[in-house]
């Protein structure tokens, strides 16, 4: 893997604002996030990491334990509303973009052409100029980046907000019959989901460092209220028993796709 400049300097950025590294939601893997839920409160896009988020390192095709989610979530955001953005596939180090068609092709969903690896202000540039050009618009607050590393997915998600606000706001959540849980959305920038589970040891010495940062970090500088605010959005991970027959069910359905276009 070719060093990552822009995640390196991290660290700088840190001095005057350790806050870069906080997530607001933290789950194992995206089976705990609920999508609904993140679309009534006024969510309407998502931006993946792939390795040990999506897929196994290296890997183009999806965890089968992780297809219902990854189905809700592409039926809940709509086509064209999700998109891979990986430092690998459909970066410069995808000669010909043949890794990106490939994971566009296993994941039903596009992968981002960008020449800058995350979390580069100009991989940002890429982004925004990717969902402007969507039929309906969608800007940076109302976006939802997931991925597994720190130094690029969550501080990539962070440098998006433009301002820091903590002031409750409901605005976004539409009326109910009873009121809704209270709810502070990040300021003018995206929801950072931090998925801590992984699917292939990799860079471990690196993870235990993030970890610690952000254990340090929340410690020191964060809000548990803040915290506590977006638990709304997370569920439980299912049973051994359900997700052993979801990986069933996906596996007879793939059987049953190919055969009809065979």
């Amino acid at each position: 893997m070719p060093l990552n400049i822009p995640g390196l300097l991290v660290s700088l950025q840190l001095l005057w604002n350790p806050r870069v590294v906080l997530p607001h939601v933290i789950v194992t893997d995206i089976r705990q996030l609920d999508f609904l839920a993140l679309r009534k409160a006024g969510y309407r896009g998502a931006v993946f990491d792939k390795d040990n988020c999506l897929t196994v390192p290296h890997k183009d095709s999806l965890v089968p334990e992780l297809q219902a989610a990854w189905t809700e979530c592409r039926e809940v955001f709509g086509e064209g509303n999700v998109v891979i953005v990986s430092n690998s596939a459909g970066s410069k180090q995808d000669p010909g973009e043949i890794q990106a068609e490939s994971v566009s092709h296993y994941l039903s969903v596009p992968v981002l052409r960008h020449n800058s690896p995350k979390p580069a202000y100009s991989c940002i540039q890429s982004i925004r100029a990717y969902f402007s050009t969507l039929r309906v618009p969608i800007k940076d607050d109302e976006l939802v980046v997931v991925g597994d590393r720190i130094f690029t997915d969550i501080v990539m998600a962070n440098r998006m907000r433009r301002r820091v606000s903590l002031k409750p706001s409901t605005d976004r959540t539409e009326p109910e019959t009873e009121s809704p849980p209270p709810f502070t959305p990040p300021a003018s920038g995206p929801l950072a989901v931090w998925t801590t589970g992984i699917w292939q040891k990799e860079s471990m010495a690196v993870r235990w460092f993030e970890k610690r940062l952000v254990n340090i970090v929340t410690h020191i500088a964060d809000d548990p209220a803040r915290r506590s605010a977006f638990q709304m959005f997370v569920k439980p991970l299912p049973s051994p028993e359900v997700t052993k027959e979801a990986a069933v069910l996906s596996k007879v359905w793939r059987t049953l796709k190919r055969c009809s276009t065979g």
